[in-house]
């Protein structure tokens, strides 16, 4: 009677012979790579199916006749010294096939059987293609090293994991450095980090950022950043940071708004004769007031007299420091400061007169919002004009109860300064002229530069003023300003804040 065993089985137990021979049949022969047995004469003795079908006119032939169409033996055979040794080698090896391209292959050789038997022991030779491996491993490589772009690996503590010549040459980056470090000499990550919101979200991000060569140069790029490396549940564990030098572009755009700014210079110049002559009219009429009031001993008429020469005065001042600081073209003095407390100076410096205006001054501000590096005189100019012509378009409107609001917010790393207001609105053909050379609304009022020096601090900052406004429902200007375009500070890094006199409005 056969044993449980024996009968939970179908078929009986196989023997040592038949089990021999099925490794062989299904190891040996069906194996995807080459497999071949060769003996202490480098012989080819045995090959499975692979092999044949890549040497089918293998027998008899030794392997360097096969691998290399060679009579001779190689150099420095390794099946022979796996023969002595008994180790197992790996290396690689060109295979030259007649007719046929040479193919690059991994190639391991191990002996079988003791050196002492009879006959001589065989060495198994085995072989796997990898010519299109290595040659897209080589592309890859040439094409990672190569790119003219800053190329850089990233682990999850923003630390280099590896990065190309052209990111070394530039910034000096070495493995195991933070990236910030590296590319900006900062001693935390940036505001708007796009590797960072890589990770975060496993989405590809785009950014704009200025950065310090290793010379100490600035380097205008746009990086791209991309998930690189998945772990299991999809979390990203690499990055992969593409970066493109755009200084060249950078400094030709700052040669273009230079060459605008001096060419409305020129213009302004040639068009202030105008407002000069009128301003000097006042002067001549106050005077003239001022002489006849002493002559007549008329009190009355020496107020009248000095008021006027006061007021022309005033115009004359105005005039003069908007055209000086639109045509200098000095460095912004950048200091790490406090947008909501130059916006609570603006509220301070503006509050009587819209009081006395009837028109309700107001500010919203958003908390939490950090310290940036801006030229605070700069700012300060900048909403001081707009608010002051917020004033005047509540006090040109007919609607009584007019609102002057002043905003400051951040969004995605954008700093915004917004003055709105629902005055008497422009129409489309003065919206188009307001940054236009000596274009005022305010007729003798005005220089007409206000808003040209406003735009010219904003573009310094690397950002843009917009405007919407429609007739008799109002005006609202905004001031967006990108932290990652932001100039580097120029002096004390402290907070600062104190803003400058107002320059005159538009």
């Amino acid at each position: 009677m056969s044993s449980p065993a024996a009968r939970s089985h179908p078929h009986p137990a196989l023997t040592d012979t038949e089990v021999q021979a099925l490794v062989k049949e299904h190891l040996f022969e069906q194996a995807p790579i080459m497999i071949a047995l060769l003996d202490s004469e480098c012989h080819v003795v045995a090959g499975n199916a692979s092999f044949r079908r890549t040497f089918p006119e293998w027998a008899h032939q030794r392997c360097y006749q096969l691998f290399k169409n060679s009579m001779r033996r190689c150099p420095s055979c390794v099946a022979l010294k796996t023969l002595q040794d008994a180790k197992v080698r790996v290396h690689e090896e060109i295979i030259a096939k007649d007719g046929v391209e040479p193919t690059q292959y991994v190639v391991r050789v191990a002996r079988l059987g003791p050196s002492d038997t009879s006959p001589p022991a065989l060495i198994m030779w085995m072989a796997s293609e990898v010519t299109e491996a290595v040659s897209l491993l080589k592309e890859n490589e040439l094409l990672f090293e190569r790119v003219p772009c800053y190329v850089t690996v990233l682990d999850r503590n923003l630390r280099i994991v590896r990065s190309n010549r052209k990111m070394k040459e530039t910034f000096g980056g070495r493995k195991g450095e933070h990236c910030y470090r590296v590319y900006k000499r900062r001693d935390s990550p940036c505001p708007g980090c796009a590797t960072l919101m890589v990770f975060r979200d496993g989405a590809d991000h785009t950014a704009s950022q200025v950065g310090v060569s290793a010379t100490g140069e600035e380097v205008h790029y746009i990086e791209s950043s991309s998930a690189l490396v998945r772990e299991g549940g999809g979390r990203v564990n690499r990055v992969i940071q593409m970066s493109t030098d755009v200084t060249n572009l950078h400094l030709l755009e700052k040669e273009k708004i230079e060459a605008e700014r001096m060419a409305a210079v020129g213009q302004t110049v040639a068009g202030l004769a105008h407002g000069i002559k009128n301003i000097l009219m006042g002067v001549e009429g106050g005077v003239y007031v001022l002489q006849s009031g002493l002559r007549q001993n008329n009190p009355a008429r020496l107020d009248t007299g000095v008021e006027m020469l006061s007021r022309n005065v005033e115009k004359i001042s105005a005039l003069v420091k908007n055209l000086l600081s639109f045509s200098k073209g000095t460095v912004p003095h950048v200091t790490l400061t406090d947008p909501n407390k130059v916006a609570r100076e603006i509220l301070e410096l503006y509050g009587q007169t819209a009081r006395k205006a009837g028109i309700e001054l107001r500010a919203e501000q958003q908390e939490g919002v950090e310290p940036a590096a801006l030229d605070a005189e700069g700012i300060h100019t900048c909403l001081a004009n707009l608010v002051s012509n917020a004033i005047d378009a509540c006090q040109w409107s007919e609607k009584k109860g007019c609102r002057v609001t002043l905003k400051t917010s951040e969004e995605n790393g954008v700093l915004c300064f917004e003055v709105a207001d629902d005055g008497c609105g422009m129409d489309y053909d003065v919206k188009k002229k307001i940054f236009t050379t000596f274009f005022t609304t305010k007729g003798s009022g005005g220089t007409g530069l206000g808003l040209l020096l406003t735009r010219k601090i904003v573009q310094e900052h690397g950002g843009k003023i917009l405007v919407d406004s429609e007739p008799e429902r109002g005006t609202t200007f905004r001031i967006l300003l990108p932290r990652n375009r932001l100039p580097r500070p120029t002096g004390d890094s402290g907070i600062g804040g104190e803003g400058g006199s107002a320059g005159a409005g538009a």
